[in-house]
């Protein structure tokens, strides 16, 4: 009995178990099914979600795409319209600052022509046909800085580079340049010096006289008084100051100028920037020598003295204001320091500043014809009244140049 109760035991056990597991295969089965639709579902929400969104940006991408691009075509428009408007203010400031220039050289004429009468000084021809018939536009004037004791020397320089008698009238009237001895008066009004100058003017007819008194430690106020008074007489593009012991190439001068006409402020020479010289005896002696700082300092920028040539506003604007500018002992000095605190356009051309044969010659034949030519050593052409035919037959651009040039 007790074995077969043991025997029957498992069976029921077993059917259980069976039953237990049956259920728990379909509860898994089902539970599976569950998480399976959730794990299907939640891609397919996200998919939806991140196409939605991948539309929307697209949409957003192409709005903005859409409206940038006008946008970058209206700045472009917008740059050219103000780049046009910048142009057109710059070239009205050009023409205001040309035409201010031309009145203030109009007032300096007129105060020029004042002074003149008030002081009892005859008016000078040429001022009295520009103010008759209005001025004729030249090219340059060509100061020759001269003195009573040079007559040698100014009768070399008409024998050699500049023309006289009806071939200078005719450079005036075909090339628009004036070229002119200048000189002042000596201390004796009227004395025998001032008696043969105008006996020499009455014969050749090219000295320009100033209302100055002669003396070699007033070459500064010379140099203020020939820049007023040839912007009184003449209305020219350049206006030039070279001394009578140097040779000039005239077709040379006017070609180097005419490359710079519409520049504005214009200083061209030969740069340099010496040494300030305090000791007193010594010459170029600077007895103002602690305004340039310590000693042993050297001056500015400026051009040397032989040559040089400053455009009509800074003629103009050296005779408006000749009374306030400061004369240092050196010419040359006084003229950069009148333009040390404008704006000016330094040209320095090696050109203008040549030696004599060989240099010059050299020069030459390569085909860089010298503008001038002298000795440094002298300051000036050595012994000029006799050196000075040789310089021109050697270094000289030949006459047929300056009839031929078109400035």
């Amino acid at each position: 009995m007790s074995f077969k109760n043991k025997l029957a035991e498992p069976p029921s056990k077993s059917v259980v178990s069976r039953r237990w597991t049956l259920l728990f295969c379909v509860g898994s089965f089902f539970v599976g099914m569950l998480f399976t639709s959730r794990m299907w579902a939640v891609p397919e929400a996200t998919e939806a979600k991140g196409i939605m969104r991948n539309s929307a940006e697209d949409e957003k991408l192409k709005l903005v795409s859409e409206g940038c691009e006008p946008r970058y075509k209206g700045t472009k428009r917008e740059s050219k319209d103000i780049l046009g408007e910048v142009s057109k203010t710059h070239h009205a400031l050009q023409t205001l600052d040309k035409t201010i220039s031309n009145l203030e050289m109009e007032l300096a004429a007129a105060r020029a022509a004042h002074d003149s009468i008030l002081n009892g000084s005859p008016i000078s021809e040429n001022q009295k046909v520009s103010q008759s018939t209005g001025k004729r536009k030249y090219l340059m004037v060509i100061g020759i800085n001269t003195a009573f004791s040079s007559r040698k020397r100014r009768d070399s320089v008409r024998a050699t580079w500049m023309p006289r008698g009806e071939k200078r009238k005719r450079l005036e009237e075909e090339k628009g340049i004036i070229v002119r001895f200048v000189i002042g008066h000596s201390a004796t009004s009227g004395g025998i010096l001032d008696r043969a100058i105008e006996a020499e003017d009455r014969k050749h007819g090219d000295l320009l006289r100033l209302d100055h008194v002669e003396g070699y430690l007033e070459l500064s106020a010379k140099t203020k008084s020939y820049f007023a008074t040839a912007v009184a007489s003449w209305d020219a593009d350049f206006y030039i100051k070279v001394d009578d012991d140097v040779h000039v190439n005239i077709a040379t001068l006017g070609a180097t100028l005419a490359r710079h006409r519409s520049k504005p402020r214009v200083y061209i020479g030969c740069m340099k920037s010496g040494p300030v010289l305090a000791q007193k005896g010594v010459r170029y002696h600077e007895p103002e020598y602690w305004k340039f700082g310590e000693e042993g300092n050297k001056y500015f920028r400026h051009a040397t003295g032989q040559l040089y040539a400053v455009s009509k506003d800074l003629a103009t604007y050296i005779s408006i204001n000749q009374h306030v500018l400061h004369k240092y002992a050196n010419e040359d000095v006084s003229l950069g320091a009148w333009f040390i605190g404008l704006d000016v356009d330094h040209i320095d051309d090696r050109r203008l500043c040549c030696g004599t044969p060989p240099d010059c010659e050299w020069k030459a034949q390569a085909g860089n014809i010298c503008v001038a030519s002298f000795d440094w050593s002298c300051s000036g052409i050595c012994k000029s009244a006799e050196r000075i035919r040789e310089v021109h037959q050697r270094c000289g651009e030949g006459e047929n140049a300056l009839w031929s040039a078109a400035f």
